[in-house]
């Protein structure tokens, strides 16, 4: 069974855990489904302005998509998150991946 398949359902049965839905939109990311992945990073992003990790995936994902022009911005929201929570690995990879935009 894919860890997408586990989550799906309680995110179905419980649609504002944003908890659940992260742990959905990562396994889609995981599992190579970017496109899938997208909403529910995206709205867990929205649900909270200090919630670093989802926009990370959020822009990984976008990248993947090929949406170059919405995941710079996520990624630098991300990075300036990790900055102020001081997640140093975190920012020298999101560093690395915005450096690669340019």
């Amino acid at each position: 069974m894919k860890k997408s398949e586990l989550f799906l359902p309680k995110v179905e049965a419980q649609p504002d855990n944003m908890l659940f839905r992260f742990s959905l939109g990562q396994a889609l990311y995981e599992e190579g489904n970017s496109a899938a992945a997208i909403p529910h990073l995206q709205r867990c992003a929205d649900s909270r302005e200090d919630w670093m990790l989802p926009r990370i995936l959020l822009g990984k994902a976008l990248l993947q998509n090929g949406d170059t022009a919405a995941a710079g911005p996520t990624l630098k929201a991300a990075l300036q998150l990790a900055i102020i929570q001081h997640h140093d690995d975190p920012a020298a990879e999101l560093r690395e991946i915005i450096a690669d935009l340019s």
